[in-house]
């Protein structure tokens, strides 16, 4: 039901969408990974509206490699102190607090999750990058100076932090998943709605072969996204293992996004191509869905690895 709102919001506004589902993910390790004091100080009020989250995972030498992280947490008498730079903050300035990845020792189980707060001495922003599309979300870069977290701010055990990020961004590729199929959606209703009014030869350009078949092969691959996020979400629900469908369904629907919001303009033609309809946005924002939360080749490599192992 959750990946059903995302997909409804989506299709009304996919900036808002894909600030509910980042705030979404940056809860996850929180929620599964706390104990019951921390969820109670500060999973309450981040499920009840009062704050908002940001994951805080990539880096700028660090994105789909998210071994190779750099950004240190040195254990101090009280805590840690958090020194390095984090990229592409969705939320990222604004955020009442930060699921933080740092490195608290060398190699792969020497990451930890943090729970940061969004305001701390020494933690600054870069300004806002200037992005293809969803202007209404910021997205930044983090400066981390030396700044000083209590140990209540560990979340899960040390080391432990990669299993984390990574178990987060199953369930968030769900939700980019059903983003991007509420996207595909208000795409196919415009270039669907057009072609019922446009005429071309004497008769309504849905009526032409050509471009009836393109609007079939639309609404196709947005029935397909759908299913596939849907079969991996009621996995989830079931307790089953679902790794390998999440990554099938963020394929699946942002490759469908991108490719159904690109037939939208070009079924609206020179109209599509203008900002007085919105199926130029629709592809603008498509494109990054692609990229964040795992590109689509570290999908396509997730998807290869779980059939090599049988």
């Amino acid at each position: 039901m959750y990946l059903q709102v995302l997909e409804e919001l989506a299709a009304r506004w996919a900036a808002v969408a894909v600030a509910v589902s980042v705030h979404g993910l940056s809860c996850f390790p929180l929620a599964t990974f706390g104990t019951p004091a921390q969820q109670q100080r500060w999973l309450v009020p981040a499920l009840a509206g009062e704050q908002v989250g940001a994951y805080s995972l990539s880096e700028p030498q660090a994105g789909s490699d998210a071994a190779a992280l750099t950004c240190r947490a040195e254990k101090t008498a009280d805590g840690y102190r958090v020194t390095g730079t984090k990229a592409w903050i969705t939320h990222g300035g604004v955020a009442d607090f930060y699921a933080l990845f740092a490195r608290t020792g060398e190699g792969s189980r020497g990451v930890s999750c943090l729970l940061a707060p969004g305001r701390a001495d020494g933690l600054s922003f870069g300004r806002p990058e200037q992005k293809m599309g969803l202007h209404a979300v910021p997205t930044t870069t983090a400066h981390w100076d030396g700044v000083t977290l209590d140990g209540d701010r560990l979340l899960g055990a040390e080391g432990q932090g990669l299993p984390i990020a990574f178990a987060a961004l199953d369930s968030g590729r769900l939700g980019i998943a059903a983003v991007a199929t509420g996207l595909a959606q208000s795409a196919l209703d415009v270039a669907v709605a057009y072609a019922q009014e446009r005429t071309a030869f004497g008769k309504k350009i849905i009526d032409h072969q050509g471009l009836g078949f393109l609007l079939a092969d639309m609404a196709a691959a947005v029935d397909a996204a759908r299913a596939t996020y849907l079969d991996a979400a009621r996995r989830r629900d079931a307790g089953r293992p679902y790794g390998r469908q999440a990554s099938v369904a963020k394929l699946t629907a942002t490759d469908a996004a991108m490719k159904v919001t690109t037939d939208a303009v070009q079924v609206l033609g020179g109209y599509g191509y203008t900002r007085d309809f919105p199926v130029e946005r629709f592809m603008r924002e498509a494109k990054v869905m692609q990229i964040f939360e795992g590109t689509n080749q570290i999908q396509r490599l997730v998807i290869a690895r779980s059939l090599a192992k049988g």
